[in-house]
């Protein structure tokens, strides 16, 4: 077991140096598209970028752009960073994947010579797969926030895995202390890494209790009441409730600016050591661990101090100016966006109420004179609740051309419902039916925005021109002609710029045979692999279908949205791994032990990150 785990470190240091070499060798020079300029800016001078701010990035990217002396060499050192901490994620992408495998392949403390190269096998194949996916590669070589979400996100999941290991052990509760640390950090870098809290749960789960099918059920209600409490609770209700003290203090009370949100700081803070003393002195081990999980988890989220200090300095970039809680509350709820529907809401052709076409919301708060003073209130359109419906996918109006599309996507036909109109006036407006919605979002929202992206990484790009839907530009591909031409037509008579786009990219299927693999390998695999494919399933639902009912993406977005789903295309990844795992534990009584090992870990690096990094490495 011992020779195990050194291979496991070596083996997986080795798949840590590959990807940094390779991301170093082809990383941006100085600044991308997007964001990159705005997020190596506020790295550099550490100034206030949009909603909802990345300060934990600001500041690691800060000390790297020190590292790089002059300042002509900022952008180069924030991509340095992306690109090391995109290969920290393969490191661990690499030991999740075997710790997965290994309980499959070799249950037991015994791990024979063979056992030990299939399960290396699976986390090279697996973990450089997604190195050098089309995706991630993008992300890891330029100064965006995606590739240090992505490092936090594959870190907590195999904190959770490295906690099942010694869960009965003392002191094993310290990893998930940490993995709480964790989580808080990530809210400074992106909202991404949460929605890996439910298969967190699930692993401790798992762990814990007795399993049965109502006891997932419950873990999984409770996961989404964690994920939610922080979402929607502890993230804007700290500085909501921050700025109740604020107000009553400076206001009612005649104190300084910040007076009160640093007593309600402090307060907190005495609150929390009063709770740690008592629950240690009354041998209280869980609510212990609730208490210290939530105090680390409100320490990794101080580094939000970072965004009100900085705009109170005044820097040249100061989006929205959060300079107090009022201002900082908006900003992190990322009011400039306005809303969009997720449960109950209007369609993109809803008329206004004309008994009240708006409704006056909460209002905004301005320094003056040494008080707060209400400007002006938040107004939200009233939609008349005939045009309204359960679970809403096409609902914008920002742009005429929205509708267009919408009705498009869907084949809208509709039915005629009346509207009396402000002037009394009545008129026949089309609503589309539900039907009609939920076409729109599997079509669009899910086919086009989601599955087209999965597929790109794991079948193969046609090239990397933006698509809106035509045949020519932005599609997948598979390489395999036949299959190709039922979708998009003959490809063998394409435009010369069209055929040698070097982001044409083919993979023959043969990433997503092995995803696939792996999938009924686990499935297969008794309990051990039935526990392992809820873990899995639920990371890549979590971070895909689920990123995409959240969005509620409108048609004519600005720009590809793949980066999004990244972690998606990670946790498939995982079972592309575990296909290695799936082949070896077919030919065992086919081949000998060690042969067949090395010749499936071998077959696997040649088919999915050997082709991989040829068709990706010129994009």
């Amino acid at each position: 077991m011992k020779q195990y785990n050194l291979y496991n470190l070596i083996v997986g240091w080795t798949a840590f140096l590959v990807s940094a070499v390779v991301y170093l060798m082809t990383i941006e020079p100085t600044t991308s598209f997007w964001d990159c300029g705005e997020f190596i800016t506020t790295a550099t001078l550490l100034q206030v970028g949009h909603p909802p701010g990345a300060p934990v990035f600001m500041i690691v990217g800060r000390l790297f752009t020190l590292l790089g002396g002059s300042s002509h060499n900022a952008a180069l050192m924030v991509n340095i960073m992306s690109a090391l901490a995109s290969a920290f994620t393969i490191l661990f992408l690499f030991w999740t994947i075997t710790h997965l495998a290994k309980k499959l392949v070799a249950p037991g403390n015994e791990v024979s010579i063979g056992n030990t190269l299939a399960i290396m096998g699976s986390g090279l194949v697996g973990s450089l797969g997604y190195a050098f996916s089309d995706t991630f590669w993008f992300s890891a070589v330029e100064g965006e926030v995606y590739a240090m979400s992505s490092f936090l996100t594959a870190l907590v999941f195999w904190a959770i895995l490295k906690w099942e290991n010694i869960a009965d052990q003392p002191h094993a509760n310290r990893w998930l202390i940490l993995i709480a640390y964790l989580i808080g950090l990530s809210i400074g870098v992106h909202l991404l890494n949460l929605l890996a809290i439910p298969a967190i749960v699930l692993v401790y789960y798992f762990k814990k209790y007795e399993v049965t099918n109502k006891g997932i059920v419950y873990a999984l209600l409770i996961s989404v009441a964690i994920l939610g409490g922080l979402m929607y609770g502890i993230i804007p209700g700290f500085v909501m409730i921050a700025s109740w003290f604020e107000l009553m203090f400076v206001n009612g009370l005649g104190m300084p600016f910040h007076s009160g949100a640093m007593f309600y700081v402090i307060a907190l803070t005495a609150f929390m050591i009063f709770a740690i003393r008592y629950t240690i002195r009354k041998n209280l081990v869980v609510w212990n661990t609730i208490v210290v999980a939530l105090t680390v988890i409100f320490i990794g989220y101080s580094s939000f101090a970072l965004i009100i200090i900085r705009s109170s300095a005044a820097p040249p970039m100061d989006q929205n100016s959060p300079n107090d809680t009022f201002s900082l509350l908006s900003y992190l709820n990322r009011e400039q966006y306005g809303e969009r529907p997720l449960v109950y809401g209007q369609y993109y052709n809803s008329p206004l109420n004309p008994a009240e076409r708006y409704t006056q919301g909460s209002p905004y708060y301005t320094q003056r004179d040494g008080k707060y003073v209400i400007t002006e209130y938040r107004v939200r359109p009233n939609y008349d609740d005939k045009f309204k419906t359960l679970f809403p996918r096409m609902w914008s109006s920002m742009d005429p051309q929205h509708a267009q599309e919408y009705e498009q996507w869907a084949n809208i036909k509709g039915r005629p419902v009346r509207h009396q109109n402000e002037r009394g006036e009545t008129e026949n407006i089309i609503k589309p039916t539900f039907s009609e919605n939920l076409k729109f979002f599997f079509r669009y929202q899910v086919g086009h925005m989601y599955m087209r992206y999965f597929m790109w990484n794991f079948a193969g790009r046609q090239d990397d021109i933006q698509s809106h839907g035509g045949i020519l530009h932005g599609n997948w591909i598979s390489g395999i002609d036949g299959l190709d031409k039922i979708r998009l037509g003959d490809q063998s008579n394409l435009p010369e710029q069209l055929a040698n786009n070097k982001a044409r990219n083919k993979y023959y299927f043969l990433p997503l045979i092995f995803g696939l693999l792996g999938i009924f390998f686990q499935f297969n695999k008794g309990k051990e692999g039935r526990q392992g494919l809820w873990l899995v399933s639920l990371l890549f639902i979590m971070t895909g279908i689920a990123i995409v009912i959240y969005l509620n993406q409108y048609p004519l977005q600005p720009r590809e949205r793949d980066y999004a789903y990244a972690g998606s295309f990670y946790a498939f990844t995982i079972w592309i791994g575990l296909g290695v795992a799936a082949l070896y534990d077919a030919l065992k009584k086919v081949l000998p032990d060690n042969i067949n090992a090395a010749m499936v870990s071998f077959l696997g690096l040649l088919l999915v990150p050997g082709i991989l990094i040829s068709a990706n490495f010129d994009d």
